[in-house]
């Protein structure tokens, strides 16, 4: 049995804010069974949430699908207005939500303000995209008729979020379900189903119609969302997590030929050619590496350094991440906060294990520290070897793993050398060569010169076993329509 937490007055109240029923049809649903959140800096118990059945899921679809036809006739603007008011109110709640999710997740609380302002983002944009939805009017060529081409909402959507994310995730789905008039049934993970609790409360207190939006939290995802999937009525799955998982929802959509998105795992090369600026280079390494405490699918799992100024650079990485506090997320100054949970320390201690046993050497960190709550300190690895199953495999943690290059060809053989293909970083002064590489690196998004590359604006996504699809920018809608052309006789 784990214990209650420790919380503050102020986190005491945060937690308590938040509603922990399940939202179907515009109400809160509680149920027999319930399921625990931990807080991963200390391992206990926060609180308990409804832990829906298959047929909670089942009636949050039908929910759902009743809402579809007036959803869809709402004009426009007035689907607009209403994101827009959704964006005005994250940013007002900034403050609780992101100790909620710091609390829940682990993040520094500043970057979970940081997440909020980026969540909050995404239903502005997506409020601007609403009212401009485009179609077509052009003669057939051999005269005689013509084409209206006109676009309308692929119908009810299921959205399954992750817990790295849990608010921003949410927003980069809802936002462009609502905007192109889908009505939605989430469901986000396990660990962290407050923040998705947190939005769905702000989501009813700015006007959201009854069953445009339902909340599924579940401990048992397979048998809950499964019928969904299955059920006719389902239009849409759009989903983030691993590629594992990803693949067998594809299996499950393929049966009633459902439209996807899918952003799933990636193994991010990041690559320092020894002509860039070195400290733009050790400052984009650390924002690629150690945004989220390394838990990011667009984290820099595989790091290439010109053997020119390799020493330089990981001696300097080494320095900075050796400097960087860790600790609870709401303690000040912390910048390093804990893994989601045992399991993830677990498996940065094995992959830790292994490069060092294959040749690889420990500059910094390198194992677990002790005492309570999830930790694992942040790493610098260099003479990284190739076989190493960390360069195979997403880290999800503070572990920088190094190794060098020569040549501009081997770099990039070596880094599209992977079935994952999400996002790569570039750092070069000389703008021909970034270019090059840029367009010869086989992933959906590059950073040239730069550590982050998420920006609601612009289309996210990966090739290859990293997904399909894009989420933001003005394709991100696009996901969540369906294209209809009509024939008019003259």
């Amino acid at each position: 049995m784990l214990a209650e937490t420790t919380l503050t007055a102020a986190e005491r109240n945060a937690v308590a804010s938040v509603p922990t029923g399940l939202y179907i049809a515009g109400r809160w649903r509680d149920t027999s069974a319930t399921l625990p959140v931990i807080d991963p800096s200390t391992g206990a118990v926060l609180c308990e949430v409804a832990d829906a059945s298959p047929t909670d899921g089942l009636d949050a679809l039908t929910a759902a699908s009743r809402a579809q036809p007036g959803w869809a006739a709402t004009p426009p603007r007035e689907r607009s207005d209403l994101l827009m008011r959704a964006h005005r109110a994250l940013l007002d709640d900034t403050e609780r939500l992101a100790l909620v999710m710091t609390i829940e997740m682990g993040k520094p609380l500043a970057e979970a303000r940081g997440e909020i302002a980026y969540a909050a983002e995404f239903f502005r944009w997506f409020a601007e995209e609403a009212v401009r939805l485009d179609g077509g009017y052009l003669p057939a060529p051999g005269g005689g008729s013509r084409f209206v081409v006109t676009r309308q909402p692929v119908g009810p959507s299921l959205l399954i979020t992750p817990w790295n994310f849990p608010m921003a995730m949410g927003t980069r789905k809802i936002g462009p379900a609502l905007a192109a008039g889908c009505t939605c049934v989430v469901k986000p993970a396990e660990q962290t189903p407050l923040s998705m609790l947190a939005l769905a409360e702000i989501l009813d207190r700015v006007g959201v119609p009854a069953g445009v939006v339902n909340v599924l939290t579940t401990s048992d995802p397979g048998p809950v969302m499964t019928p969904l999937i299955l059920d006719g009525r389902s239009r849409k799955l759009s989903f983030t997590g691993s590629t594992e998982v990803g693949k067998r929802l594809l299996e499950q959509c393929a049966r009633t030929v459902m439209r996807t998105s899918m952003e799933l795992g990636g193994n991010a090369p990041l690559i320092v050619f020894d002509d860039a600026d070195l400290d733009e280079a050790i400052d984009g390494a650390l924002a690629a590496k150690m945004r989220n405490t390394g838990q990011a699918c667009t984290a820099a799992n595989r790091i290439y350094v010109q053997r020119g100024i390799a020493d330089e650079f990981a001696a300097r990485l080494a320095t900075r991440l050796s400097a960087m506090p860790m600790g609870r997320g709401t303690e000040a100054g912390v910048l390093v906060g804990p893994l989601i949970d045992g399991d993830a320390v677990a498996k940065v201690e094995r992959l830790v294990a292994d490069a060092v046993g294959r040749g690889a050497t420990v500059l910094v960190g390198g194992a677990r520290t002790d005492g309570p709550g999830h930790f694992y300190p942040p790493t610098v690895l260099t003479g990284v070897p190739e076989d190493a199953e960390l360069f195979h495999t997403e880290i999800f943690g503070p572990v920088a793993a190094i190794t060098t290059f020569d040549s501009e060809s081997e770099v990039v053989d070596r880094a599209n050398d992977t079935p994952y293909g999400l996002v790569s970083y570039v750092f070069t002064q000389n703008l021909r060569r970034g270019l090059r590489v840029c367009e010869a690196l086989d992933t959906g998004m590059v950073g040239l010169n730069q550590g982050v590359v998420s920006n609601p604006a612009a289309p996210f996504g990966g090739v290859k076993e990293s997904g399909l699809g894009r989420e933001g920018g003005l394709t991100g809608i696009d996901e969540f329509l369906e294209t209809k052309y009509i024939g008019v006789r003259l």
